[in-house]
């Protein structure tokens, strides 16, 4: 029962890594504020874990806001705050709309920004844990993933620039950078085959990772058990950018 008596604030809880570590959380005596863009996935999820489901647009400050003060107004605190929404655009920069930069930069980036500064006052000091969903995408460059890839660059180092500044205080912030996951944002890699097989082949345990593996991640850096861990960068990824992208020449040379 690691989060006994904790309140976690998960953004992005409706569906994938967020509705799965809501669940580990509460199996481990969190109460969970559950917060998505649908109300309906919000209290699907909130429903079964025993917590509160709240919509906002995590995108705009003034509705990060109202979801942070209703959680604190329920619970009196936040322990936890999982900054977890986010989402991607394709294209390269001379094809991509202005207003899909500027989409993927407040939801991914933005967002982060905006429940911090709300919810830090709220939380305990010492003994308060932030944890921000980046991306090994925020580690390198994709193709045609620009916007994408300059937002999780940035919570990367935005997660370093909160952890010094509040490490004396005894507040952790700690980031996840997850590989390819089997959530509902990459479903539509199973609709072209070569592509995945191509992209699992790209990854050394040749799979993707999945939610629950991803929240229990996030459920140690949230956990008294990293309790010296601020400022770390923490990649699951399946050992992708333990690869140099090189070619196995063992079948090529054997024998």
């Amino acid at each position: 029962m690691r989060f006994n008596n904790k309140v976690a604030f998960i953004t992005g809880g409706g569906s994938g890594i967020g509705a799965a570590t809501a669940r580990q959380m509460a199996r481990e005596g969190a109460t969970c504020v559950i917060v998505d863009i649908s109300q309906e996935a919000a209290d699907a999820v909130a429903s079964e874990v025993g917590g509160l489901g709240l919509a906002a647009d995590v995108s705009k400050r003034a509705e990060t806001e109202a979801a942070i003060a209703a959680a604190v107004a329920q619970h009196g605190r936040i322990d936890i705050l999982f900054n977890n929404a986010g989402v991607g655009c394709f294209g390269k920069t001379p094809d991509l709309d202005p207003a899909e930069w500027e989409r993927v930069i407040a939801i991914d980036l933005n967002a982060v920004f905006y429940a911090c500064h709300a919810a830090i006052p709220h939380m305990p000091k010492p003994g308060g844990a932030i944890v921000n969903t980046a991306s090994i995408s925020g580690m390198a460059g994709d193709y045609n993933f620009t916007a994408y890839n300059a937002a999780k660059a940035a919570v990367i180092n935005y997660t370093r620039s909160m952890a010094i500044d509040h490490a004396r205080e005894g507040l952790r912030v700690n980031a996840l950078c997850p590989g390819l996951i089997a959530t509902p944002l990459t479903a539509a890699t199973d609709q072209l085959p070569e592509l995945k097989r191509v992209w699992h082949g790209s990854i050394p345990m040749g799979r993707a990772g999945t939610p629950d593996e991803m929240a229990e991640v996030v459920c140690f850096l949230a956990s008294d058990a990293a309790s010296y861990m601020t400022g770390s960068i923490v990649v699951a990824d399946g050992g992708q950018t333990a690869w140099t992208g090189q070619p196995d020449v063992a079948p090529y040379i054997a024998g």
